[in-house]
């Protein structure tokens, strides 16, 4: 949006507030369907329930527009307000806009949210409310908006169900045309019966069809028709080449967390670390060809004019084009000054010759993940990593001339003992002596310790969640050790956070009420330190009549769990299997090597 073409009432309020850009738009883009005068066209508003330079950042959103373009509609974005914004807007008696247009939120056809985090669902009330759409599906009419919600969050949707009409299982390629053709043919009818038509689109989750129980056995689900039936099942593009490459991307005026021109080498991962919820369900792997990869980016550099190209996967090295596509890139990008880098890296896949390539192309420090501290507990998470792997790799990293690394563990795991939690001091400290050994003299490793968050659809999601005061005492202990050298540094996640994103990643329907109960005490921004505060959610708990640690308990085999109603292709038998194997200390081979019998197949993917 640009003030000069919108008489925007919130002119006025920008020299209030922090961060005034995170309102004013003033982007720029490669082209744009002009259809903002057609009056008939469904208007579909994407919202992220985070501040604008997070959601900016968010890759998802580069893709789901142009999608939705193409797919005869109009788009616009939405962020949450930051608290100082949102006081404002209520006290001018002013609603939620979009970005670009103006467009106050209630006026939308469609309002769409990504579940990125669970520590952001408050702030999807606040969207709604300052947005004036009704809290609930049911208090909803016929003029208000259908509110959609997709992403990770959609696998273990009941926290959240009460406040979205529909949820979008599955990648937004495969479930958005069917669903949008619909939407747009059935326009004139009421809304009960136009969320009734699309439940039975395959990927799409209504829960206001779908009564819930709890007992003894754990959460069971039934639906309210015969036309609708459980468990929804995850829709997914079967080939990476159906799925359209982006020809350019919104550049925003100011910094954001991702500042960069994006693509994605690849969907899904054959690797299965049990920890990993995006890895179990992102499956099977598909991978773009290396010469659409290298058109696409040389494309987005020039019609961006960003300084850094990001290749995005969940594991890069794991892409088999790698080599010819660093190789390719390397030269035009080097000329035109820009960086290349690749977010995710795998400790065994980063060889000299793919180091010294991107070394010709970005500077700076090098992120990695060993997750755990020692071999046995690397092995119980199947990470597949050994530590000859991790000297290796390090090896090649110093000398090709880089200082500074990072390095992303978690405590926590299940079958943690002491010395796998004194294991990450142990080994940071080697690396360090081992960078000062390779002349690497003015070497820095940060250390970043998250708490191990059981997820849904994982091997480890029966497991037990670490208490706060437990994960405190890790953390406390863990820095205490670290010592005086200045070139260790280590932090750890907050862990009243980790508790409460534990919560609500393994939470039933009752949970709504708790998060709404919280957001109406204050609740915003829980993934942000300076906003986050406990005791808010905790007041709440005991206003419901809830107890949080139910959600963190260990769980049986047998126990009905709340998302035992969304199937993303992985099997409970699979994932139990895996657990089975993590106990074992047992590994399980790349999928892509041995097959591991999950339960999608060579012919699901075909089909």
């Amino acid at each position: 949006m640009s003030f000069s073409e919108f008489d925007s009432p919130l002119w006025p309020l920008l020299a209030q507030v922090s961060r005034p850009s995170r309102y004013s738009g003033s982007e720029w883009r490669f082209r744009r369907p002009d259809r903002g005068s057609d009056e008939n066209a469904l208007s579909v508003c994407l919202a992220f329930p985070d501040v604008y330079e997070i959601g900016m950042s968010y890759y998802g959103f580069q893709i789901l527009e142009p999608l939705l373009w193409d797919l005869d509609v109009v788009v616009d974005r939405a962020y949450c307000p930051w608290t100082d914004m949102e006081r404002l807007l209520r006290e001018k008696d002013l609603p939620l806009m979009s970005l670009e247009r103006a467009l106050p939120l209630f006026r939308f056809d469609v309002v769409g949210f990504t579940l990125q985090h669970e520590l952001g669902y408050a702030n999807i009330l606040t969207m709604l409310d300052v947005g004036r759409i009704p809290l609930r599906s049911e208090d909803r009419g016929r003029r208000d908006p259908i509110v959609l919600a997709g992403g990770p969050g959609a696998f273990v949707p009941e926290p959240v169900a009460p406040f979205v009409d529909l949820f979008c299982v599955g990648e937004g390629e495969a479930v958005l045309p069917g669903l949008i053709a619909l939407l747009k043919g059935t326009r004139g009818e009421g809304r009960a019966e136009r969320l009734a038509q699309c439940a039975r689109i395959p990927g799409i989750y209504a829960p206001g069809f779908v009564r819930s129980r709890h007992d003894g056995r754990g959460v069971s689900f039934e639906t309210s028709s015969p036309e609708i039936s459980l468990p929804v099942r995850r829709q997914f593009a079967s080939s990476f080449g159906d799925v359209p490459v982006p020809d350019s991307m919104i550049v925003p005026s100011v910094g954001i967390v991702h500042d960069r021109a994006a693509l994605e080498l690849f969907r899904g991962c054959s690797r299965g670390c049990r920890f990993c919820q995006a890895g179990m369900t992102s499956r099977p792997v598909r991978e773009r060809d290396p010469e659409t990869i290298v058109d696409a980016v040389l494309n987005l550099v020039r019609r961006t004019g960003w300084e850094e190209a990001g290749l995005l996967s969940l594991a890069s090295c794991d892409y088999s084009g790698i080599d010819r596509v660093i190789e390719d890139l390397a030269p035009p990008l080097s000329e035109r000054g820009v960086h290349l880098s690749l977010p995710s890296l795998r400790m065994d896949g980063f060889s000299v010759n793919l180091a010294s390539r991107l070394r010709k192309v970005r500077r700076g420090g090098l992120t990695f993940a060993p997750e755990a501290g020692t071999q046995r507990l690397r092995d119980v998470i199947n990470k597949g990593i050994t530590e000859e792997d991790i000297f290796a790799c390090l090896g090649e990293v110093f000398s090709g001339g880089w200082d500074r690394v990072k390095l992303y563990f978690m405590m926590g795991l299940p079958t943690e003992t002491e010395e796998d939690l004194n294991g990450i001091v142990h080994l940071s400290r080697a690396i360090v002596a081992f960078a000062r050994r390779q002349g690497r003299k003015r070497v820095s490793v940060a250390v970043s310790v998250a708490g191990f968050v059981p997820k849904a659809h994982t091997p480890f999601q029966w497991e037990r969640q670490n208490t706060i005061g437990e994960f405190r005492e890790k953390g406390r202990r863990l820095k205490g050790q670290i010592g005086r050298d200045k070139a260790l540094s280590l932090k750890y996640h907050e862990p009243e956070q980790s508790f409460l994103e534990g919560v609500l990643a393994r939470g039933d329907r009752r949970l709504a009420d708790v998060i709404e109960t919280a957001w109406r005490k204050g609740a915003r921004f829980d993934g942000w330190s300076e906003t986050f505060d406990l005791s808010r959610w905790m007041a709440a708990f005991e206003e419901c009549g809830l107890d949080p640690n139910d959600c963190t308990r260990e769980r049986g085999y047998d126990e009905l769990l709340p998302w035992d109603h969304i199937d993303v292709g992985v099997t409970k038998e699979f994932l139990w299997r895996e657990r089975s194997a993590a106990y074992g200390e047992r590994l399980t081979a790349d999928c892509r090597v041995a097959c591991g019998a999950c339960g999608l197949t060579c012919a699901a993917v075909a089909s």
